[in-house]
């Protein structure tokens, strides 16, 4: 196994543990929850295999989905945003996708925000929209979309500032 690998298993068995353990029992106000564990599949390198990555999306949110009892809507949400995650990239940092050369730590704020947010809010819309499954609670949906959205959107910038490794 290469360091990358086991960086990566490292970073998908913390992520579900803390998310599990610690951000599931986070509640505010009844309906604002943070979701950081979907960062696992935000900062996954994209020159890897696809098929590899949107099973391991899959079985992040049926980890969480198994802990919370939730009924699958994780994995749902997570093999979603796996999957489209590619149009994202290509949208949010062009030419630089292309070539496979991204590094989430080196690029600006601005793009970083643009790409997290996108991913989490549609995360969230298809997670909620899963778990209510009521057009009547089309205004529940979004307002927790949109709180949990913003909440996730900091906790997860926070952390990549956190955590990011400056390479000289």
């Amino acid at each position: 196994m290469t360091k990358e690998t086991l960086n990566i298993a490292a970073r998908f068995v913390v992520l579900i543990l803390v998310q599990v353990l610690i951000f599931n029992h986070i509640n505010f106000m009844g309906y604002i929850n943070p979701y950081i564990y979907i960062i696992f599949i935000i900062l996954f390198p994209a020159n890897n295999n696809r098929t590899l990555f949107v099973f391991l999306a899959f079985l992040l949110g049926f980890c969480v989905d198994i802990f919370s009892d939730s009924g699958g809507v994780h994995a749902a949400a997570c093999v979603t945003i796996a999957y489209i995650r590619p149009i994202f990239l290509k949208f949010t940092f062009g030419t630089v996708y292309d070539y496979q050369s991204i590094k989430f730590n080196q690029i600006d704020f601005g793009s970083k925000l643009t790409y997290f947010s996108a991913l989490i809010f549609i995360h969230h819309l298809i997670m909620y929209a899963l778990e209510i499954f009521n057009i009547s609670k089309i205004l529940l949906i979004l307002q927790k979309t949109l709180f949990s959205g913003i909440f996730t959107i900091i906790l997860c910038m926070l952390i990549t500032i956190l955590f990011s490794q400056k390479r000289k």
